[in-house]
């Protein structure tokens, strides 16, 4: 197996190299390679597939010098000419954000197999992180779920229908005269308030209301 570890400080480098190589599913038959900008990842990887030997795991931090020659300004931007030229290669990107516009932003546009929020690495957690991302999964560190959860929420919130739907329950309308006041079949209002429960983690509508009022959604 072939790894590339990417970070501007070279002691979270290390760390990371540390962790894998101490871990039983890295031990065996695996290559570290370590960059500290874009502009030396970019060179490591394209002489990776000029030997054949393309990467199969890369790990980069999101806050990483740029290489502005070929346009990477930044760890999404190597992650994303990584997917262009290595689809094979899964890509696990490292944050010390956790800003949720930052964390959307991520997800939105780059997609990487995984997301991490650095805080939440620790020497144990890390392999078996990186394990999963290798065995198929989308793996997304504590933090991020919970931010993709807020994320989720106001994406939910963005449309008219579900603000209607919540202010008209809570002037007394019934669930089954809604489509009288919104143009949707019932079925679909149905789906619609549970998908915001779900979002809200609540289970039932009076405190669904309760949650939406008091965020600030309705």
């Amino acid at each position: 197996m072939n790894i590339l570890i990417v970070d501007d400080h070279p002691l979270t480098v290390e760390g990371y190299h540390f962790s894998l190589s101490k871990h039983p599913f890295f031990q065996n038959n695996t290559i570290f390679s370590k960059a500290y900008d874009c502009e030396s990842a970019y060179h490591l990887i394209h002489k990776s597939i000029e030997r054949q030997l393309p990467f199969d795991l890369a790990v980069i931090d999101l806050g990483l010098p740029p290489f502005e020659e070929k346009n990477l300004k930044d760890g999404t931007y190597l992650a994303r000419h990584i997917m262009e030229i290595l689809p094979d290669c899964k890509i696990a990107i490292i944050t010390a954000h956790t800003e949720i516009i930052i964390i959307y932003d991520i997800i939105k546009n780059t997609r990487p197999h995984a997301l991490i929020v650095k805080n939440d690495i620790t020497p144990h957690n890390l392999p078996l992180l990186l394990n999963d991302i290798l065995e198929g999964k989308q793996v997304q560190s504590e933090t991020v779920k919970k931010c993709s959860q807020e994320i989720w929420k106001k994406e939910l919130m963005l449309d008219d229908n579900n603000r209607l739907i919540l202010l008209y329950l809570s002037k007394g309308n019934k669930l089954n005269d809604l489509h009288l006041l919104i143009p949707l079949a019932p079925a679909t209002l149905k789906k619609r308030i549970n998908k915001m429960k779900e979002a809200f983690s609540v289970s039932d509508t009076n405190c669904l209301i309760q949650e939406a009022f008091k965020q600030g959604f309705v």
